[in-house]
């Protein structure tokens, strides 16, 4: 017999099982047995060798503003490694934008989330400059996304001169003076 062919039968023989052992417990009129992974409410809970994990209690979708309704603490075993690192505390995620579409149960990924954006590309958006008690401001067209802090490339509408700015807190674009 092939190993290919092996592999598959093992497969169908391994989701039989699965499927019986869901079904013969209800056609007997026995409670199923209940998923080994559970959330926790309280650390009180935990054991010594298990680590709480925030994950998400609903689908969220790329662009989604993560709130703290949407995640709850699950255990882990301490010897869990996921395919990528992930987000070990909720307060990491709380108020940041999905990247990507976040399954419930799962852990969330460092890669998968990212800073809210203040500045959107190609929207028009006001430039500062400020130096020794003089304030010109302009408006500019961003060429790049931008969250807090970032420093970002933005095309003066009345010159068509491209400048480097950093995006401040109010969505405004300060430009010089770095």
């Amino acid at each position: 017999m092939s190993s290919s062919l092996w592999h598959f039968r093992l497969r169908r023989s391994r989701l039989l099982l699965a499927l019986v052992g869901l079904c013969l417990p209800a056609a007997l009129g026995v409670a199923a047995p209940a998923p080994s992974s559970s959330s926790v409410d309280s650390p009180a809970a935990l054991t010594a060798g298990e680590m709480l994990l925030p994950v998400p209690t609903v689908t969220i979708y790329p662009g989604d503003t993560i709130k703290e309704t949407m995640l709850r603490l699950q255990s882990y075993p301490t010897t869990y490694r996921a395919r990528a690192a992930v987000i070990d505390a909720p307060l990491a995620i709380v108020g940041r934008t999905a990247r990507r579409m976040l399954l419930p149960g799962e852990p969330v990924p460092v890669n998968a989330v990212d800073d809210p954006r203040l500045v959107s590309r190609g929207t028009p958006t006001q430039m500062v400059f400020e130096e020794n008690g003089l304030v010109i401001t302009a408006v500019g067209q961003p060429l790049q996304n931008g969250g807090l802090g970032e420093t970002i490339r933005v095309r003066n509408t009345d010159t068509n001169r491209i400048v480097l700015g950093t995006v401040m807190a109010d969505g405004r674009i300060k430009i010089g003076g770095f």
